[in-house]
C-alpha cells in the first residue's frame, strides 16, 4: 500500500535432463523405523515430523512455491491486489493486499479497533488470534528481529509490556498499529519432481490491534497487508536469510482489461532488459531519475527536480495505481503532451486533469515519452503507459493524463499505470532494478543460482483465471527447481476524473 495499495507474483519452471550416477552401494541397507510399530503415534506427531523434514527440505532443494493472487486490473473499480495466506497451527486463510511500498506482513487480530468485519470484495474477513495457534509466540523486545526493525523504523518496543510492537501511517492516510507474533507461513512446494504439501517456514509478522482511514471500510476491506519491500522485516528479506527464497524478485503485469501477469523470486532474464542502481541507504525503491523526454526531446526541467533527498527523489512502487511527477515537473510534461498533439486532439480539462478529445487511434497521435535514468538506462512510455481512456463525448474518445501532482511535493512515484507491459526485476542482491517492455501474457525465462553454484534458467509461464487450471499447471512444472512464487495477477485500482 505504500503509498496507493499493491502488486502481484509469478511463476517458474526449469526442466533438467535426468541425472544417472555410477558409483557403488553396499549390497543391502539396514532401515529402521523412526517410530516403532509396536508404539502408537498420534496423527498430530506424523504432521509435526513431516513439516521438520519439509523445513530441511526447502534450505537444501530449490522449490517453487506458488500463492493465488485475486483482483483486476480496471482503474475504475478497486484498486488492489490481494492474496491468500495460511498462517499458524492448524493453518488459517488470511486474504492480504500485496504491497511494495511498506515492508511488513500483518494481519487483523481479535479485538481489532476499526477493523472491517465484511468485504465487498466477496472474500471472508478473519482474525489471528495468537492464542489459538500451536506454534505461535510473542516477540519480545529483547528478540534480535525486533532490534531490526527498530532500525528501520518498522518496529518499536514498551518497557511496560516488553513487547515488540508497530505503527504505521500510509501514504492514503490510513493506519494500523498492533504488535509481532513468530508464527509459521504455509504453503505448498514443487520440489523436483515432488509436490510437497503443508511446507512452512517461520516468519514474524504483525497483528493489528487498531485500524484508521480507508482500512476501516468495508467495500475493499482485506485481512492485512503483504509488504514486499527490501528491509529486515520483509517477508522477503525473512525467507532471503533462511534460503528460502533468493534476494531478487521480478514482476510483469499485463495491461489488457483483463489483467493478470507474473512476480517471481528468481530473477526473468530477457535481452533487452537495462539495469539502473539504486539509491543507497533509501527505505524504498528509489532511482536516479535524470530527465524526461517527449518525442525524444528533453522537457524544460531542472535535474535536481528529481534529485534524492528526505522529500524528494523517484520510487518504483507497484503498490501505486497510477503515477505522480514531483510538482515542478508537472505543468512542463502536461504542456510538452499538449503541444504534441495540438494538431489532432482537443485539449479539456475534468476535475483539474488534463485531457483530450480525439477521433483516432490514441497510439496514432500521442508521443512516446521517455525516463531516462541514471547508468544510461531508459523506461519507454507508449501513450496507454501515460493515458486514462475515459468515456467517450460526441463520438470523440476521452483520454487523460494519468500522471497525477502531490502539490507541495518533490516525490515522483511510478506506479502500475507505467510499470504494466513491461518486465521490472528487483535485484536486490546487486542494489539495482531493470526493466523493458514486454508482451506479460508470454512466457518468461528466469534465472537462478543454485546451492551447487550453478545458474540455471527457468520458462516460467502464467496461471490461468481459474483455480482449476492451477492444478494443470503443477502438472507441467514436476521438474522445475527455480525458487519462486507463482501468482496470476488481476489488478484493481480506483480513480475518477469524470
Amino acid at each position: 500500500m505504500g503509498f496507493a495499495a499493491v502488486i502481484f507474483i509469478g511463476v517458474a519452471a526449469i526442466l533438467l535432463p535426468a541425472a544417472v550416477v555410477l558409483c557403488e552401494f553396499p549390497a543391502s541397507l539396514k532401515l529402521e523405523r523412526a517410530f516403532p510399530s509396536n508404539h502408537g503415534i498420534q496423527l498430530s506427531q506424523l504432521v509435526a515430523r513431516d513439516r521438520l523434514r519439509h523445513g530441511r527440505m526447502l534450505q537444501s532443494l530449490d522449490g517453487v512455491v506458488d500463492f493465488l493472487v485475486e483482483g483486476t486490473f480496471d482503474p475504475f473499480v478497486v484498486g488492489l491486489y490481494y492474496t491468500k495466506l495460511q498462517l499458524g497451527s492448524p493453518p488459517k486463510d488470511f486474504y492480504v493486499q500485496i504491497d511494495t511500498g511498506s515492508d511488513v506482513l500483518w494481519v487483523s487480530c481479535g479485538s481489532c479497533n476499526g477493523c472491517p468485519q465484511t468485504s465487498g470484495l466477496q472474500i471472508p474477513l478473519n482474525f489471528f488470534d495468537p492464542g489459538s495457534s500451536s506454534t505461535s509466540s510473542l516477540v519480545s523486545c529483547s528478540d534480535k528481529r525486533c532490534s531490526l526493525g527498530i532500525q528501520s523504523s518498522d518496529s518499536a518496543c514498551s518497557s511496560q509490556t516488553n513487547q515488540c510492537s508497530y505503527t504505521f501511517q500510509y501514504g492514503d492516510g490510513s493506519g494500523t498499529s498492533g504488535y509481532y507474533v513468530s508464527d509459521l507461513l504455509h504453503f505448498d512446494m514443487v520440489v523436483g519432481a515432488s509436490m510437497i504439501q503443508n511446507a512452512s517456514a517461520p516468519i514474524l509478522f504483525g497483528c493489528s490491534t487498531l485500524q484508521t482511514g480507508d482500512l476501516t471500510k468495508s467495500d475493499r476491506a482485506v485481512d492485512g497487508i503483504f509488504g514486499f519491500g527490501q528491509q529486515g522485516m520483509s517477508v522477503i528479506s525473512q525467507l532471503s536469510s533462511q534460503g528460502i527464497a533468493p534476494k531478487v524478485f521480478s514482476h510483469c503485469l499485463k495491461g489488457d482489461d483483463s489483467g493478470g501477469g507474473i512476480l517471481v523470486l528468481g530473477e526473468i532474464i530477457e535481452p533487452n532488459i537495462v539495469y539502473s542502481p539504486l539509491v543507497p541507504s533509501q527505505p524504498h525503491y528509489n532511482l536516479n531519475l535524470q530527465s524526461i523526454s517527449v518525442n525524444g526531446q528533453a522537457i524544460s526541467v531542472n535535474p535536481s527536480v528529481f534529485a534524492t533527498s528526505s522529500n524528494r527523489g523517484t520510487i518504483i512502487d507497484s503498490g501505486t495505481t497510477l503515477a505522480y511527477l514531483a510538482e515542478e515537473a508537472y505543468e512542463p510534461f502536461i504542456n510538452a503532451i499538449t503541444n504534441a498533439v495540438s494538431q489532432s486532439a482537443r485539449p479539456v480539462l475534468a476535475k483539474g486533469s488534463q485531457c483530450y478529445l480525439i477521433t483516432s487511434s490514441v497510439t496514432e497521435i500521442f508521443p512516446q515519452v521517455s525516463l531516462n535514468f541514471a547508468g544510461g538506462a531508459s523506461m519507454y512510455l507508449r501513450p496507454q503507459d501515460y493515458l486514462i481512456q475515459q468515456n467517450s463525448i460526441g463520438g470523440a474518445a476521452v483520454w487523460c493524463i494519468g500522471f497525477q501532482k502531490i502539490p507541495g511535493q518533490g516525490i515522483t512515484i511510478l506506479g502500475d499505470l507505467v510499470l504494466k507491459d513491461k518486465i521490472v526485476v528487483y535485484d536486490l542482491a546487486a542494489h539495482r532494478i531493470g526493466w523493458t517492455n514486454y508482451d506479460c501474457s508470454m512466457s518468461v525465462n528466469v534465472s537462478t543460482t543454485s546451492s551447487m553454484g550453478k545458474t540455471e534458467f527457468v520458462n516460467a509461464g502464467q496461471l490461468s483465471d481459474s483455480s482449476s487450471h492451477q492444478n494443470e499447471a503443477y502438472n507441467s512444472i514436476l521438474s522445475w527447481t527455480l525458487i519462486g512464487f507463482f501468482i496470476h495477477i488481476t489488478i484493481q485500482r480506483t480513480f475518477q476524473f469524470l
